[in-house]
């Protein structure tokens, strides 16, 4: 089959690309903007790329449209489409029927560490022999892609099939199917890692989020697994709403039955209804991360994997790219790449260097609301609360229509904003001192800032 692939080269949607293509259809797609990292791999993959919506692209006929859900009516491709009845899906619908058919889906959903907790799970299952299927939103450095189709035999049941393991993702689906993609998976393990207010451009509060999660938790059968954040009161009020499968709880307290954590983030036993069960040393930092560990150790469990082999895994587990990357050194400082977007995100991402460096050390905290959701401002009030930990703050408001400054009043002298990005880079360089660590969070590319701040550091 020929599939053409409307938004391509967004984290989802090249990932389905690759897994079209190593299941031998003939892909080809369009974007807005077609360009690296995922317009290389595409291409790398034989996949034809081509940029912008121009309606010539009726003339490549396919069998099939798959629609992203970055397309919305008025889209000219998307109206030559619908005007000649032509026939089309959405992505995570393609997914559903083409690939996870007949496999144990592991999906792992939340507002944060779905990416980390994703590739974590994969490797535990890679590690215990399993060869899973997997599609990340990011690049596992164990893997080194982000999407591959794994062992697709299938067995005469789907809970001893191999397994696929996906993030979840709550955003909706498509313009046509407004139901957040997880629901398609039809997941027989889900890992409800915490939930929190987030798109601001979909959902109108935390209660509509809520339902949606109660939506995916009807899916898991009987004979499934949910796999929940005991420390989150929205997730209990998810599973108020009814539940039909086992629940496996980590972040317990005490001896409450469940898996939790005791010692540091980087160092800790694992337990399991007070029992020890398993340890794991790794070079992960902050909580967050400790708790994402949890989680994918109980999923594994559901697929006969011990958390004593999960363990032994995790201290082989080298990240996702953009997870706290070190992107390099210039003149004693250092310069990371983090992908932090959500206020909590970002306060767990500098707690997590915070207590990797050394007291002294000063952090100097750069970031960007680049969101749907922070750039409607929902959030602004929270950000000197995700920022007390960095000793500086450096604000990119291009783009905003909220005043960054006032947002960040609260802070002092310690926040700079600015709506220049070069400007910015010269405000940070002059602050910057030998043993400092500058953490760049946000979820683009933020205008190549890591290098040129390397560059200007140098000179």
């Amino acid at each position: 089959m020929h599939i053409h692939i409307l938004g391509i080269c967004g984290t989802f949607m090249g990932g389905l690309a690759a897994l079209a293509r190593e299941s031998g259809h003939r892909v080809t797609g369009c974007d807005a903007g077609v360009y690296p990292p995922m317009s290389d791999q595409l291409r790398a993959l034989g996949i034809d790329l081509i940029e912008g919506w121009s309606t010539d692209q009726l003339a490549i006929k396919p069998d099939l449209f798959v629609i992203g859900n970055v397309v919305s009516r008025g889209n000219p491709l998307m109206e030559a489409i619908l005007d000649a009845g032509l026939p089309y899906t959405s992505g995570p619908q393609w997914l559903s029927e083409n690939v996870l058919q007949g496999r144990h889906v592991l999906a792992v959903a939340g507002t944060h560490g779905k990416t980390t907790t994703t590739a974590m799970l994969t490797w535990i299952l890679e590690a215990a022999g399993k060869r899973p299927g997997f599609l990340v939103g990011g690049v596992p450095e164990n893997f080194g892609v982000s999407a591959r189709l794994g062992d697709t035999h299938t067995a005469s049941r789907p809970e001893s099939g191999h397994p696929f393991v996906i993030e979840a993702d709550e955003y909706d689906t498509a313009f046509f199917d407004k139901r957040s993609k997880f629901v398609h998976y039809r997941a027989r393990t889900a890992v409800l890692n915490n939930l929190e207010f987030d798109h601001a451009d979909i959902f109108a509060d935390l209660a509509a989020i809520e339902t949606q999660f109660h939506h995916l938790v009807r899916t898991v059968p009987a004979s499934g697994r949910l796999v929940v954040n005991a420390r989150e009161d929205a997730l209990n009020r998810v599973l108020a709403r009814g539940c039909w499968s086992d629940v496996a709880r980590f972040g317990v307290r005490g001896d409450t039955p469940g898996f939790r954590a005791r010692g540091e983030p980087h160092s800790f036993d694992v337990l399991k209804a007070g029992l020890l069960v398993g340890r794991v040393e790794w070079a992960l930092l902050g909580e967050h991360n400790q708790m994402n560990a949890l989680a994918a150790i109980a999923a594994a469990e559901h697929v006969g994997v011990t958390p004593q082999q999960a363990c032994a895994a995790l201290a082989q587990f080298a990240n996702v790219k953009r997870r706290l990357e070190c992107k390099g050194h210039a003149n004693g400082v250092t310069v990371y790449d983090d992908f932090a977007h959500h206020p909590t995100a970002i306060r767990t991402t500098v707690d997590g260097l915070r207590r990797k460096i050394s007291p002294d050390a000063r952090i100097l905290a750069v970031f960007e609301p680049r969101s749907n959701t922070m750039k409607l401002g929902t959030m602004k009030a929270l950000l000197p609360w995700s920022l007390e930990e960095a000793n500086l703050a450096f604000c990119h408001s291009g783009g905003l229509d909220w005043d960054a400054a006032e947002a960040l009043m609260p802070m002092g002298e310690r926040a700079v904003v600015s709506n220049n990005l070069d400007n910015l880079i010269a405000k940070i360089t002059q602050a910057a001192r030998p043993g400092d660590q500058i953490l760049c969070m946000s979820n683009g590319s933020f205008g190549g800032i890591h290098n040129k701040l390397l560059k200007a550091l140098a000179t």
